[in-house]
This record gives structure tokens, C-alpha cells and sequence, in this order.
């Protein structure tokens, strides 16, 4: 297994070298002082295992680490450092392991040998296949909170308690979560010493659950934090925003059709049916993200001349909020290019019952005034 060094110590690379030394099947390809040099390494060489101390003048650890994650690099990385209060951050970059100074020999043994089984080139015949299966899983959260792979076998969730920490610890996106925290959010209506072990059996049941999918070590435990390492792992609502992101304007034919597959990815809120209450802050915003893509997308398509797709997907936006008032505008719209008198009645009087029965007012001047206007261009 190749590994670099990168800290602005040069005792700490003769202190690392020498630990390392004494375990086989390692070889240290180099040693860095600053993380610009190993960049510029990075770029000519392939390298499986990265050492980096956080706190280096310049450029952090963390910036490092988050440099290599935007240039798609998978290498793992493990972070070594004096303040343990950076741990929580270091697995926003999917750290495969975090140590702090002064670096025990036991540990650094622990986190080589893990990295060593993780290696597809160093695992008997079935373990390579049990890695392989685990790049092809999916978890996903949208409308439903499933784990999928190439076998297409259904979830088998050992009890509710484990559900809902896979969905906490998946929305933490691979960030560290206290014990104390996870008690208090989940199983904070039991008694501390009930919770407590409550809290040990449902972790133990979904790591199990984990192994049966290859996923041996996604479910990450450091001291009394616990946290998902979803470096290997496809996540939909991850997808999902992250499409958004790169969608924040549609123009182009392939834009739209990236926009449609992106759209089918929401199938639901997040989490589906289980209404956890710490995760409505959560759905809210996805749900609203979902909202202004879509709004995106038919303006899109609309000036594309589609309106049949724009027309159906505003009716879908109209379904999960019968009161936009935006949605219903760009409707009217799209049935008014389609030259649809009596569907561009019915909908503006059905949303004009809506509102008079759930909130008990008429539409807004804008929305009466534009109905008017469309309805004498369709005379």
C-alpha cells in the first residue's frame, strides 16, 4: 500500500516513517511540509493512503482534503492532529480515519490494517466481491428510506429505532454525531440507562444489516461519535441537491433533459412516511428545492414550446400545494399557449374554491388580472 506524509513537522515525518516501518505491506512514497507539494505529487502519482496533520499554515488539512473531493480524488485520508475539536469537520470531507498526537503505534496499526482490508487488491476472492457490491448500493431517502443494490433484495430492517438512525446519522452526510445528541433526538422518551442500551442494540443491529450489503465499515465510530461514510455510497437525495446546484439555470436542450431525470429522482418527500421531527427542517428545505427546480424546468420547456410536459409537471407541483400561487400562474400560462379555454377555467376556479375554503380569500389581483387577460386572448 502506497502512503504520503503531509505536515509542516519534520519530527513528525521521521516519528511517522519509523511507526510505519514496522508494518508490512506499507511503503512511504513520500513526505510533505506543506500541502501544495503534495498536490503537485498527487497529480503525477497514485498514492492509497494519505497522513495529513490539520493545522498547517497556508492551506489547511481540511482545504486539502476538500480540494481532492472537488477533483473526484478517492484516496483515503486520515487526519492527524492535537485538537480533537476538529473531528466533526474532518468527516465533512469523508475521512476513512481521524488520530490525535501524540500518534500510538496500536492505533496507527488498527488504521493501516483497515485500509489494508479495504483494499480489493489485498482481499481474498469473496471479499473483492463483497467491495465490489458495496460501490453498487444505493440508500435511498426520497419518499422512502430503503438500502438498494444489484441483488434487489428488500431492505430487512431489524426494528424502527434502526430506520430512524440511518436516517439521522444519512443526514448528518458522513459528519460526526455525539452519543449524547442521538439519545436526546431519538430515544430521548426513555429513561437515560434504557436509552443507553437501547442506543448500543440499534447500532449493533444496523451495522449487521450494513455487513449483509458489503458495507462493513461505512458505520463509523470515533470515541462517542458515530457517523456514515458515504464516500462509496450512492445517496438520492445528495444526487439530488447537488443536481440543483448545477441546474440553477436551464437553457439548453441538455439541460432540460438532465432537469427531467432529476425531476423523477424526487419521488417523495424525504423519509416518505416517517414524519421525524428532527428531520422537518430537513424535508421542508428539500421540498422546496424540489419546488423551485420544477418552476425552472417548465419556464424551460415552455419556451421551448413543450408545454404538454410543462403543463403535466405543473400539475404535479399543484398536487403537493394546491395553494402555489406561483405553479398556478405558470399553468395558466402554459394552457393559454395551448390555446385550453376550459382547462384554464377549471383550474382557476378550482384553485380559487381552494383558497376561499382553506384560508377564506380570493386570489390575488395579480393572479385575477392575469386570468382575465388570458381568458379574453382565448375569445
Amino acid at each position: 500500500m502506497k502512503v504520503i506524509l503531509v505536515d509542516d513537522e519534520k519530527a513528525m515525518h521521521l516519528i511517522m516513517k519509523k511507526m510505519l516501518a514496522k508494518i508490512g505491506e506499507v511503503e512511504v512514497m513520500g513526505a510533505f511540509l506543506d500541502t501544495m507539494a503534495a498536490s503537485s505529487y498527487l497529480n503525477d502519482h497514485e498514492v492509497d493512503l494519505i497522513f495529513v496533520d490539520i493545522n498547517m499554515p497556508r492551506q489547511s488539512g481540511l482545504e486539502f482534503a476538500e480540494g481532492l473531493r472537488k477533483q473526484g480524488k478517492q484516496i483515503r485520508i486520515v487526519f492527524i492532529t492535537s485538537h480533537v475539536e476538529y473531528a466533526l469537520s474532518a468527516f465533512d470531507v469523508f475521512a476513512f480515519d481521524y488520530m490525535v498526537k501524540p500518534v500510538k503505534q496500536d492505533r496507527l496499526l488498527q488504521t493501516v490494517h483497515r485500509a489494508l482490508a479495504e483494499s480489493p487488491s489485498k482481499l481474498p476472492k469473496e471479499e473483492v466481491v463483497a467491495t465490489i457490491e458495496a460501490q453498487a448500493v444505493e440508500f435511498n431517502a426520497l419518499g422512502r428510506i430503503e438500502i438498494n443494490s444489484d441483488h434487489g433484495a428488500k431492505t430487512k430492517w431489524r426494528s424502527s429505532k434502526s430506520i430512524e438512525l440511518f436516517a439521522y446519522l444519512l443526514v448528518q452526510q458522513g459528519r460526526l454525531v455525539s452519543r449524547t445528541r442521538l439519545i436526546e433526538d431519538i430515544f430521548g422518551n426513555m429513561p437515560q440507562k434504557n436509552a443507553e442500551v437501547y442506543l448500543n442494540t440499534t447500532v449493533y443491529q444496523l451495522r449487521k444489516l450494513l455487513n449483509t450489503y458489503g458495507l462493513k465499515e461505512v458505520l463509523h465510530t470515533y470515541n462517542n461519535y458515530y457517523a456514515l461514510n458515504l464516500t462509496d455510497v450512492t445517496v438520492d437525495f445528495i444526487r439530488f441537491e447537488e443536481g440543483c446546484r448545477q441546474l440553477s439555470v436551464i437553457q439548453s436542450e441538455t439541460d432540460m433533459e438532465q432537469a427531467l431525470l432529476l425531476e423523477q429522482l424526487y419521488v417523495g418527500n424525504l423519509f416518505g412516511e416517517y414524519g421525524y421531527t428532527w428531520s422537518l427542517s430537513e424535508v421542508e428545505r428539500l421540498s422546496l428545492m424540489y419546488s423551485a427546480l420544477n418552476q425552472r424546468l417548465c419556464q424551460a420547456l415552455m419556451k421551448a414550446k413543450d408545454t404538454s410536459n410543462a403543463i403535466r409537471l405543473l400539475k404535479k407541483l399543484l398536487h403537493r400545494d394546491e395553494l402555489h400561487e406561483e405553479s398556478l400562474i405558470l399553468l395558466m400560462r402554459a394552457l393559454s399557449m395551448q390555446k385550453n379555454k376550459e382547462a384554464l377555467i377549471e383550474h382557476y376556479e378550482q384553485y380559487t374554491a381552494q383558497l376561499l375554503q382553506e384560508i377564506g380569500t380570493a386570489p390575488s389581483l395579480e393572479v385575477a388580472a392575469l386570468y382575465a387577460q388570458l381568458l379574453s386572448e382565448a375569445r
